[in-house]
């Protein structure tokens, strides 16, 4: 693991998965971020990396570097790290809102209050460029132009959605 400070209170990890690169296979191209501040979050990234390459519904093309950043809204909590994956999906939005939903549960995701400490959350950025605003639903993800946790990781990629 590499670690290297970025400014006052970000920091970038490099880690053997993030970042990395793999061929595309076909499918919806989806923009997902990755975050959490409970126990060891990088090595649940690293789980949770191998868990998407076993998966019949994802395809993981690409991989940002890891940033530990401070927390927003809430702040009295541990920083959190976050990541960015692009992956290639068969699901429609709706159907890979469900399945990152459930893939959060497998990791031990609670939801106790909003912004709160969590172990792993998965928010879909980008979905092809599908705009829509349903009750569970908002594509593009509200707010991602003015998130570190966003823009920092997705410098550093290649890919593009």
């Amino acid at each position: 693991m590499i670690k290297k400070k970025i400014d006052a209170k970000n920091s970038l990890i490099k880690t053997h998965f993030f970042p990395t690169i793999s061929s595309s296979k076909g499918g919806h191209k989806a923009l997902l971020g990755i975050g959490g501040n409970i126990g060891d979050v990088v090595r649940r990234f690293e789980h949770l990396f191998w868990y998407f390459k076993r998966s019949a519904f994802v395809h993981v093309i690409e991989t940002a570097p890891i940033l530990k950043n401070p927390p927003f809204g809430y702040t009295r909590q541990e920083d959190f790290y976050n990541s960015l994956m692009l992956v290639e999906t068969d699901l429609t939005p709706e159907a890979l809102l469900r399945y990152v939903l459930r893939v959060e549960k497998v990791f031990g995701r609670k939801r106790l209050f909003k912004d709160g400490p969590r172990t792993l959350d998965i928010d879909i950025i980008f979905y092809e460029n599908v705009k829509m605003e349903t009750k569970h639903l908002s594509l593009p993800h509200p707010g991602w132009m003015k998130r570190n946790s966003v823009l920092i990781p997705l410098s550093h990629m290649k890919g593009h959605i």
